[in-house]
């Protein structure tokens, strides 16, 4: 009796904590293969400056390089009305493979990064969980080495989208755009 009670509260514990994280990290994930430039080809989200800037959005370029303490520098260019703007992050590596923390210095929001699924030489799929005072929320991108995918890519990334919770009018195929991406500025 004490064995089967045991038992059912060690799977009622194992439950919980994957409940807690249950976004997948791409298998033998090897960071020196993530390096180098790729274009954001979807964004999907469920948070308000989403749902605010969502007409506005655009297809931006991100430059992903590896750190010397083992973190990844992420340096997106992307069109802001007429010029381009430049955001970079550091994304912290965690103790497993394919999961970082970013803390973004001008909202205090806690991301939780995680590489979900990638060939590194056709596309990512990454899943973000962000914390911040006044709720959560979940963000899906998915990238490309080349500006263009096939439709079994963003499929595969609709797919996934919804299975996060988002709704069809939250997932965006992004435009793309001519100077940002193509000048590498």
């Amino acid at each position: 009796m004490q064995a089967t009670l045991l038992g059912v509260l060690g799977l009622a514990l194992l439950g919980t904590l994957q409940a807690q994280d249950s976004i997948p990290v791409q298998a033998d994930f090897q960071q020196d293969k993530l390096t180098g430039r790729w274009y954001s080809i979807g964004l999907a989200s469920n948070s308000n400056w989403f749902k605010e800037k969502r007409h506005l959005m655009k297809m931006c370029t991100t430059i992903i390089s590896t750190t010397a303490e083992g973190n990844l520098e992420v340096t997106s260019t992307y069109p802001k009305g007429d010029q381009c703007v430049t955001r970079n992050s550091l994304y912290i590596k965690t103790e497993q493979p394919g999961r970082f923390s970013y803390t973004s210095p001008r909202w205090g929001s806690k991301h939780n990064i995680h590489v979900v699924e990638t060939n590194y030489e056709e596309y990512a799929l990454v899943a973000t969980q962000i914390s911040k005072s006044t709720g959560s929320s979940t963000m899906v991108l998915l990238y490309s080495r080349t500006k263009e995918l096939s439709p079994e890519r963003l499929e595969m990334f609709t797919q996934f989208s919804r299975e996060q919770g988002l709704t069809d009018d939250e997932i965006l195929i992004l435009p793309q755009t001519g100077e940002a991406e193509s000048t590498g500025m």
